[in-house]
């Protein structure tokens, strides 16, 4: 055990003495927490973690859903819950999605990353667990933010022909997009999405533990906003009412681009006008990305 841990150990333990026990603030989560730090607590405390973590999360949920979509065509169980069952997600599609992908890492994740780890110090690790509620209300309330803050900027980025053409439509390639179209995006959305991920968080005071758990469901239901699946454990058929989009939405987005903006729930697209009824779908994927830039500036 390193000097610092042994010394943050000893602190906690002198809390936990003074009558702040775990007992009484974490019930649910402390154990784990306590797990967490005595074992990793120089991984969790590094600034890398939160890159680790996430980069990890999305190439774990996107393998998922790309297996799905190349086992797809021929098991009928899995074909049945996808929005376009009749054009399968082809390797070209793969390739170049996850070719950008790569690219958008290397050029700024890992360069921001690197320079997160030369000059920011270990981050300072509260002995305390979150309770269940506030971990839970932490994230909810991350997600509320995130969620008015991009459909802001992605509302403007449609609206602004020039903000669209240089950063958006790239994203807009793809029609009917698969789990990989997620990340398929230009430099300045990647790190627009990245920036209030992070400093959603900050700015809710949340704990440590709320804001990992914050950024790995954000990047799951990133990803499967656009999976292009419609399963019965999708979040758009778990949560009532009609106040998520879920793929179903974010696939019509994609298909008439001045509709669905919002990323999570649906309340800022009833309120600006921007939810519409479902629209059969354009059955054009394979076509050249020219092809589909001239069909999608029909709808713009």
């Amino acid at each position: 055990m390193s000097t610092a841990r042994l010394l943050r150990t000893l602190s906690c333990v002198s809390e936990e003495d003074n009558g702040t026990s775990w007992q009484s603030n974490g019930v649910f989560l402390q154990p784990a927490w306590d797990y967490l730090q005595q074992n990793h607590c120089d991984l969790l405390a590094s600034p890398l973690f939160p890159v680790v973590l996430s980069i990890t999360t999305y190439f774990l949920v996107v393998s998922l859903y790309t297996m799905l979509d190349l086992l797809a065509p021929t098991w009928p169980c899995i074909n049945r819950y996808r929005l376009h069952p009749d054009t399968p997600v082809t390797w070209p599609d793969i390739w170049t999605t996850l070719g950008v992908t790569i690219y958008n890492h290397l050029l700024y994740i890992f360069p921001a990353a690197v320079a997160q780890w030369l000059w920011r110090p270990p981050v300072p690790l509260p002995c305390e667990a979150p309770t269940l509620c506030s971990f839970f209300l932490g994230i909810f309330a991350c997600m509320i933010v995130f969620d008015s803050q991009y459909y802001l900027w992605h509302l403007l980025h449609h609206r602004v022909p020039w903000l669209y053409h240089m950063f958006h439509a790239v994203h807009h390639r793809y029609h009917q997009p698969f789990s990989l179209v997620t990340q398929y995006m230009s430099g300045w959305e990647l790190f627009s999405v990245g920036f209030w991920t992070t400093i959603d968080p900050l700015l809710l005071q949340c704990h440590c533990l709320t804001t990992w758990g914050f950024m790995v469901l954000n990047i799951y239901i990133s990803t499967e906003d656009h999976c292009g699946y419609d399963f019965p454990w999708s979040m758009n058929n778990v949560v009532p009412f009609g106040l998520w989009g879920g793929a179903p939405k974010h696939d019509a987005h994609h298909r008439r681009p001045n509709t669905h903006f919002a990323p999570f729930f649906s309340h800022w697209d009833w309120l600006g006008g921007t939810d519409t009824p479902p629209t059969p779908p354009i059955r054009s994927r394979g076509a050249s990305p020219d092809e589909r830039e001239r069909k999608l500036k029909r709808f713009k």
